[in-house]
Order: structure tokens, then sequence, then C-alpha cells
């Protein structure tokens, strides 16, 4: 196919040419496609640039005609020069049909792939929604730092990309994207962000609200790296076969600390979901008082022999560890023993 020079297919084609100068030697990928602007504009860019893409596009199956949908997309992808395979999936499990609907879409990607590179059409936009969302938690850094370009096998050439762009693009390519009525329902606070928050933001800070959100991510992502990797250097230091050295936690700066308790906490098969979790079992590190031990929850459907019980993080003896409990107390992990009540005694 012949690409017409467009300012907006331009940009989109140079956000691609500057990603794969990044990450290097990715010339075969798979492109996550809805048949929306986004991801039909990533196709149309990698394939521009002379890629050889694969197109799979996941018919979720939530609205009714979205077969067709997925069939539109799919024949889009294929004018534009990729190939294209549908995949449907069953949408079910726990955490809302959004969070079901996530899950099963990236298994789907990545059994399509087979081990190549997943890129998807997340914009400017999409990440400046992203940081804005976390800041109104109460998110940590690491997750202000919003999305990466590239973390494997996941890339997202586009995140410098305005939707604007992505929608100029397809009515340049005379292709008309699907709209997800979703992408339009006020129930969702991504949705509420998107059509209220940010043009409000926009109007009173005079523009430049979701460049300037966008470019707060990359900084904290670039700050996040260099914590991760002190934090990475003092687990393997205070780790003691599956526990953890209090000592050597103890001497490490905070912002480090926490992270590789959160780190350790999370292989261990704990979901630490809450600040005030984490910051609990950091208490059992440095301001030991002889407290009992921390609730953990766990990610749904693990550890099923636990048999309805729980995890706990604990202080033994000047060692951090995970138990398992049930509800009555007993310990019901063979690995971990709970730790006493009171002072430790050395």
């Amino acid at each position: 196919m012949r690409f017409p020079e467009t300012p907006a297919l331009q940009r989109v084609r140079l956000a691609v040419r500057g990603w794969r100068a990044e990450v290097p030697g990715l010339d075969v990928v798979v492109v996550g496609c809805s048949g929306g602007a986004d991801s039909t504009a990533l196709v149309a860019g990698c394939c521009a640039e002379g890629m050889t893409v694969r197109a799979v596009v996941v018919d979720h199956g939530l609205q009714a005609g979205s077969a067709d949908v997925a069939a539109a997309a799919a024949a889009h992808a294929e004018a534009l020069g990729a190939t294209a395979a549908v995949v449907r999936v069953d949408v079910a499990g726990p955490g809302g049909v959004e969070a079901a609907a996530r899950r099963a879409r990236q298994a789907a990607l990545l059994a399509a792939a087979d081990g190549r590179p997943i890129l998807l059409g997340h914009t400017l936009d999409d990440q400046a929604e992203t940081v804005l969302l976390g800041l109104g938690r109460g998110a940590g850094a690491g997750s202000l730092q919003a999305m990466a370009a590239w973390s494997e096998p996941w890339g997202r050439p586009l995140l410098g990309v305005r939707r604007a762009d992505t929608l100029a693009a397809c009515a340049d390519l005379g292709i008309e994207p699907w709209a997800d009525p979703h992408n339009a329902d006020s129930r969702f606070a991504r949705v509420r962000v998107r059509t209220e928050v940010l043009p409000l933001l926009e109007d009173v800070l005079q523009g430049g609200v979701a460049d300037a959100l966008a470019r707060t991510a990359r900084r904290l992502r670039e700050d996040e790296e260099v914590l991760a990797a002190s934090a990475t250097e003092l687990l393997a230091r205070a780790r003691r076969a599956s526990a953890l050295d209090t000592g050597t936690l103890a001497d490490a700066p905070v912002a480090v600390r926490r992270r590789a308790l959160l780190a350790w906490l999370r292989d261990r098969g704990a979901d630490v979901r809450t600040d005030a979790t984490l910051r609990a079992v950091d208490d059992l590190v440095v301001r030991w008082r002889g407290q009992g031990a921390v609730a953990l929850a766990e990610p749904p459907g693990t550890r099923p022999e636990l048999g309805g019980g729980r995890l706990v993080a604990v202080r033994r003896h000047g060692k951090l560890e995970v138990a398992g409990h049930s509800r009555d107390g007993r310990p019901l992990d063979p690995l971990d023993s709970p730790a006493p009540d009171g002072p430790e005694q050395h």
C-alpha cells in the first residue's frame, strides 16, 4: 500500500521510527488491534516503516455485533499490509468486567505472539490519564511512572502521539475506526477523567497539561529505575533463605527498603494492595515493639492449599517471614512458622 504523506500520519511514523531506534532488532511484531483509531494507526505506522506486522484482534464478545467489529478491524489491518487474525475469548473471573477483559486480552495476545513482541496503541493522552488517576488514588512513584515504551514483551510506540493524530491518520487513510461505546460511558472513572477532568485542567491551566503529565511519567520512570536497582541489591543482601534479615533492611533508605519489601512480599505470594499494609510490614523492621503479625491479601485464586486461610508477615528472631495461617491462627505453611507475640528473645 502507498501511504499518504500527511502531517498526522507522519507523526505516527516518526513515533514508530523513534521507538525502533530505542529498541533495535524488533522488525517482526504482533499488534493488538481493536479496530479503534489508536491501534489502527499503529498498524499503519508499523507497516509504513517496513515492519512485518501480524494484527491480532481480540473479540471479547461483550457487545452485540462484536464479531462484525472484529472482522472489520482485521480487514482494515490487512488492507494496510499486515496479516490479521481474530481471537474470541471468554471474559470471566474476579475484579469486574474491565479487569477480566484485560486478563483475557493479554492471555490471548501472549498466546498468539508466540514469543514475538506485542505492540499496543496507547497514546500520550492515555499516559496522561493514567498519571492523573494514579495521583487521585495516592499512588507512589512506581505507579505514577505509568506505561513504559518497552517492557518485554509489551511495546508502546505511540506514547508521544496525541489521540487527535491517530484519529486524523485514520481519516487520511480513508478508514473509519471503531468507537468503543465503553469509551463514552461515564460510569468508568477513566472516561470521566478523559471527558471532564483533563479538559477542565487544560482550560484552567491554559493548556499543556497532558504533555506535562506525560513528562512527569517519563521522569519518574527514570528515577524508579535507579531506586528499583538499589532495592534489588538490598534484597539480595538481606535474604536468608525464605526470610529477610531485618538488621540489613533497617540500615537502608526508606524508599529503597519499602521497594525491596514490596518485591519480596509479592515473590512470597502476597498481594499488597494498600500503602497502610506495606507501612505496617515496614514497621516490623524499623519500629519493632513486639507487635503481632501483619495480615496480607493474596491474589485471587492462589494458594488453594491454605483452605480459606490467609498470609501474614511476621518477625521472629530478627528475621522477617511470610507465613500461612488458618482463620483460627493455626500455621498451615510448612516453610514458615508464625512469630510469637512479644519482644524477640535472643
